[in-house]
């Protein structure tokens, strides 16, 4: 954890200088002139990719910046920062509001601990496939997650949604809810996520995506709930025995949207902001086929290197959705506009 600590100290820096500047000689945006080349800093957690290959997340940052830059003849320019080499990734939606960066490709549930509604995206066992997760956008809880989102700085460019899986590091696979051994301690994001698995019999060790191969390694962790792209990028299957795969249900659907900070965006001339969003708009389809072909590519990696491969049945799915249903309620309670949210997301179809 010790270079999370430098890395957030870093940006709060950074933060300290934006805010001295702002104060000295006011908004020094392009919405102030408009002549001047802008530069945005846009973070992530995932490794360095092309505009071709890597993470499919880390790629879509890329392919952003590339359209950009061209259709504005390089009067914005996108400065990208990924694995966490700027800014922690639990904090960056921090970064972006308090000015020190200003665009990420970001779990939204990171935020929920600024804005507890933020959780509506991340909770176990919601959303059941890609078709039900794509469906969001144009559902009545996809204008109130927009209005939220705007509401509390950030707007959204691109919507991705990525499905999770669960590696164990000795043992069978887990399917179902059955399958959690007592006492066994597992990582995965989400604060509604980890409440619904520590009622079930696990111990919860909370750590970045990226330090999950050291926790295993290590024997910290005994299993770990992520998404399947990160799975692959951080290279698991050199640690787990068996891999439960979303290729058919997964209680673990997060939101990782590409989004800019509002001030960020507004201080952009309206041709630039055009721009921005169309950009954005473009890589809408590449954000949903490429999270889902995911999904299997992963499986198919894991099969490759050794192991186990299962899948989670409609059966087991019910029991996990089981489970979950005491915490929907607890949100739906304890949020401010969580029941709304909760009942928004249960209109949403399946297919």
């Amino acid at each position: 954890m010790r270079t999370l600590v430098g890395i957030g100290k870093a940006w709060k820096l950074a933060a300290a200088v934006v805010l001295i500047g702002v104060l000295a000689v006011g908004c020094g945006g392009a919405g102030s002139g408009g002549s001047e080349q802008v530069t945005l800093r846009l973070t992530h957690q995932w490794p360095k990719a092309t505009a071709e290959e890597g993470d499919f997340r880390a790629v879509l940052a890329e392919r952003f910046k590339k359209q950009v830059e061209q259709e504005t003849n390089g009067q914005v320019q996108i400065e990208i920062s990924p694995a966490e080499s700027l800014v922690p990734a639990d904090e960056q939606y921090e970064s972006i509001t308090q000015g020190a960066t200003d665009m990420s490709v970001f779990p939204l549930d990171y935020g929920a601990g600024s804005v507890a509604a933020f959780s509506i995206t991340l909770m176990p066992a919601m959303v059941s496939s890609h078709a039900q997760a794509q469906n969001y956008e144009d559902a009545e809880i996809g204008k109130e997650i927009e209005r939220l989102t705007e509401e509390n700085d950030i707007k959204i460019l691109t919507w991705i949604w990525n499905a999770g899986a669960i590696g164990v590091r000795k043992g069978d696979p887990i399917t179902s809810p059955d399958d959690v051994q007592g006492g066994s301690t597992t990582r995965a994001a989400g604060v509604q996520v980890e409440a619904m698995l520590e009622s079930i019999g696990f111990g919860i060790s909370s750590m970045p995506s990226s330090e999950i191969y050291n926790g295993m390694q290590t024997g910290t962790l005994d299993s770990a709930i992520t998404s399947a792209s990160s799975f692959s990028s951080y290279r698991l299957y050199e640690q787990v025995d068996s891999y439960t795969s979303p290729t058919e249900n997964t209680f673990w659907f997060m939101f990782e949207p590409l989004i800019i900070g509002t001030r960020q965006f507004e201080e952009l001339t309206p041709e630039q902001q055009d721009i921005v969003e169309q950009a954005g708009r473009d890589l809408q389809e590449y954000a949903y086929t490429a999270s889902e072909e995911d999904d299997l590519r992963v499986e198919k990696e894991f099969e490759e290197n050794g192991v186990t491969v299962a899948t989670i049945n409609d059966a087991d799915f019910e029991r996990w959705q089981e489970v979950s249903e005491p915490i929907w309620n607890d949100f739906a309670s304890e949020v401010d506009g969580g029941q709304n949210l909760v009942d928004l997301a249960r209109k949403v179809p399946a297919e």
